[in-house]
Formats: structure tokens, C-alpha cells, sequence
């Protein structure tokens, strides 16, 4: 079974409609109608059609027997500008010392920020139930093709790298931390907030309190989940920081989820990434194996298996010809497997 990571097409609407009903996620919803809309800015996208700050990429992950996706994820190019800006809490540590009574206090607290010079922030990621746990890993290869794009284009791309990791929910799809602190602030309950925000960030700038929050104010069960993952979010979490990226002491001001992060760089799959140029070989082993990937409007990456020499790179003719190769052409490689250089 043969598997491409491409850029989303409108042809993959109901097909990524009926893939994101699996799931919840509020940057890959399964509406018919907001999955046009985010189609049609994708390939504007991918097309180089838009300003960075309008710019989000899909990508697919399609079974090519079965001529069907099987998971999705994306890139936002700027989270974070003059009219739409970067909002979250960073934590922080303030000391309290009584001499009178000799008794000191180390306590966390909250502190909102906005940030209108935004990162990158890379989400959507799905995968099809049914296709979870094949061999080929698809989780990780739709993700870490986003790197071999960025690796690929990186002047389309911020400095920085955001990912928010979804924390522990309730069994109604409820937060803890919005419940004891943001719906206070808003009167409004978690999901139409988070939806909201999507569009407007006026109501969090208005609204929620400019003056450090102390978590010990806070209820057990919304410090509890402050800065955690959930279950089902764990293996994204592992495989980020075995790339590079880092807890960044900041979490969501929605659910408390932490946020993750890294200097575009420094992540694994772009700085042991080579561009280099395909060429034809004979007996060939092809001992090493990762992404193949090429293309900036017309994106297609696989996993292969390839061999080096030089600025040249051989590949299995297979995998030339899923990619659509010709020989000279350059294409963007990267391990599947990482180790820190």
C-alpha cells in the first residue's frame, strides 16, 4: 500500500469533511462550509497568492490504491499580527517572604500576553481511526512533512515555531481551567469561546485582567490540568520534543493547554534536511530511509528509501515516480528517524 503527503485540493472536500467529523478540532472542523473557505486560502497559499499573515497551508496524507484521505494537518504562517494578535498566559514564579513570621512563598502565577509579531504554528493533525496504526506511521510522516515544506520554502515561514497541545478535557469536551478562570472573566462557556476566538480576540484583550492571576486562587481540579497534555494528545507531545521543541512555560488562556515551541531552524527535520539533486544509479541498496519531498505550489512528499553521494541522491524508481521526478531535479530530504547533531 502507497501512501503521498500532498497540498489539500478542493476535489478532498467531503473527504476531509468526513475525516474531521472523527474528531474535534476547532482549526479543522467538520463543516462543509468553513472546509471550503480554508481549502480555497490554502491553495492561495500554496499558490503564493496571499500576505503571510492570511497564509495557512493543508496538507493530506491520501491512500493512493484506495484513492482516499486518511489524514490531514496543517501550517498557519503567522499566528499573531496588529489585528489579530497572539494571546496566551505566561507562567511565572514570584517569591514572598515574611520576616516577621520567617515563613516564604513561592507562588505561580499567570500572566496574560499579546503578542502581534507572531510564530508559525503548526496543527490539524489527524489520522484516520482506522489507518492509526499501520506500519507506515502516518501520524508521524503527515506531521513531519510540514518541516520538509517549511524546509523547502523557508522564506514563507517565521523564526519561531508554535504548536498548543490540547490539555485533559472533560468526558463533555469541557475545560477545568476555562470554567475556574476565563468563563469568570467572559460569562461565556468554553466551546463558544474558543470558537469565537477563532475570528475575534477582542472579547479576551477587553475583558480578561491585565494584573498577574496566582494560581492558588484558582480551584484543584483547574490546576490540576494547567500546562498538562491529554492522553490522546501525548504522542504529538513525544514527538515533538524528540525534533527539538520545548515547553515554553506559556499555556492557552482558553484550557491551560501548554504551548510548545522552537526556533524554525533548530528543528530536526529542517536542520538535518538536504536539498539535493535526484540522480539515476544502478544497484543501488538504498540503506537510508526518510522524507522525500518537492514542490512549492504542487507539493508532494513520501516516505523512501534513498542513498546519498555528494549533492546527488538516488532513489527507488517507485518512489520518482510518486513524486513525479525528474532526474536533475532537486527535491528536500530529511530522516525519518532523528538523533541531535
Amino acid at each position: 500500500m502507497s501512501f503521498i503527503v500532498r497540498n489539500v485540493r478542493r476535489e478532498d472536500l467531503q473527504q476531509l469533511t468526513d475525516l474531521a467529523k472523527q474528531f474535534n478540532l476547532l482549526n479543522l472542523p467538520g463543516d462543509r462550509k468553513v472546509l471550503t473557505e480554508k481549502i480555497a486560502r490554502s491553495e492561495a497559499s500554496f499558490a503564493g497568492k496571499l500576505d503571510k499573515a492570511d497564509t495557512e497551508y493543508i496538507f493530506v496524507v491520501e491512500d493512493i490504491e484506495e484513492k482516499l484521505v486518511v489524514g490531514s494537518s496543517l501550517i498557519i504562517a503567522k499566528h499573531g499580527n496588529e489585528k489579530t494578535p497572539h494571546s496566551y498566559f505566561k507562567v511565572l514564579k514570584r517569591d514572598h517572604f515574611s520576616k516577621d513570621l520567617g515563613v516564604g512563598f513561592i507562588h505561580q502565577v499567570l500572566r496574560f500576553q499579546l503578542d502581534t509579531e507572531g510564530p508559525t504554528e503548526i496543527g490539524g493533525l489527524l489520522v484516520d481511526k482506522i489507518y492509526r496504526r499501520r506500519p507506515e506511521r502516518l501520524g508521524k510522516q503527515i506531521s513531519l512533512s510540514r518541516f520538509v515544506y517549511m524546509g523547502i520554502n523557508p522564506d514563507r515561514f517565521e523564526e519561531r515555531v508554535l504548536c498548543e497541545l490540547t490539555p485533559p478535557l472533560t468526558e463533555e469536551g469541557r475545560s477545568e481551567f476555562w470554567e475556574a478562570l476565563g468563563r469568570r472573566f467572559t460569562g461565556l462557556p468554553y466551546q463558544e469561546a474558543d470558537l469565537l476566538s477563532q475570528t475575534s480576540k477582542e472579547f479576551i484583550e477587553s475583558l480578561f485582567p491585565e494584573e498577574d492571576i496566582y494560581l492558588s486562587l484558582l480551584d484543584a481540579k483547574a490546576r490540576l490540568v494547567l500546562g498538562r497534555v491529554g492522553e490522546a494528545t501525548k504522542p504529538a507531545q513525544h514527538l515533538l520534543e524528540s525534533i527539538g521543541f520545548e515547553y515554553l512555560e506559556e499555556v492557552d488562556p482558553f484550557d491551560g493547554g501548554p504551548h510548545y515551541g522552537a526556533k524554525t531552524k533548530d528543528i530536526l527535520p529542517i536542520k538535518q534536511g538536504k536539498s539535493l539533486r535526484v540522480s539515476e544509479g544502478k544497484d543501488v541498496a538504498f540503506t537510508q530511509k526518510g522524507l522525500v519531498g518537492a514542490g512549492s505550489d504542487d507539493f508532494k512528499c513520501i516516505s523512501s528509501g534513498y542513498e546519498i553521494s555528494g549533492d546527488s541522491v538516488y532513489l527507488p524508481s517507485k518512489s520518482r515516480d510518486l513524486l513525479q521526478l525528474d532526474i536533475g531535479q532537486n527535491v528536500f530530504v530529511s530522516p525519518f528517524e532523528y538523533g541531535r547533531k
